[in-house]
């Protein structure tokens, strides 16, 4: 499996962003497929993601109400829509699928056996 997440960048505060993670994964509905990030000196952190049948979505405190998470099943894309973006979600943002990761256990990054490349997102104030 192959993850490539893109569409980082520069923004102000306030601004909007959103991330593309493109996969090699035929049938994306099987997946869990979710968003990480990590800040310079701080450990990789829960986002946001899909469960395995993509009927839920799950989000960490942080960003709930700022963020959105989608997919596309046709394009085997997932996207990240980022609102009212502050100076703390500054981080190289991952994505990462999962086949096996059970709801318990979803915002676990240890339990997610594929990653994308990241992609920086730095929130200036």
């Amino acid at each position: 499996v192959q993850l490539q997440a893109s569409g980082g960048g520069l923004v102000q505060a306030g601004g909007s962003r959103r991330l593309s993670c493109a996969t090699s994964v035929r049938t994306l509905g099987s997946y869990a497929l979710g968003w990480f990030r990590q800040a310079p000196g701080k450990e990789r952190e829960f986002v946001a993601t899909f469960s395995r049948t993509g009927s839920a979505a799950f989000y960490a405190d942080s960003v709930k109400g700022r963020f959105t998470i989608s997919r596309d099943n046709a394009k085997n894309t997932a996207y990240l829509q980022m609102n009212s973006l502050k100076p703390e979600d500054t981080a190289v943002y991952y994505c990462a699928a999962s086949r096996t990761v059970i709801q318990s256990s979803i915002r676990d990054p240890k339990y997610y056996p594929y990653w994308g490349q990241g992609t920086l997102v730095t929130v200036s104030s």
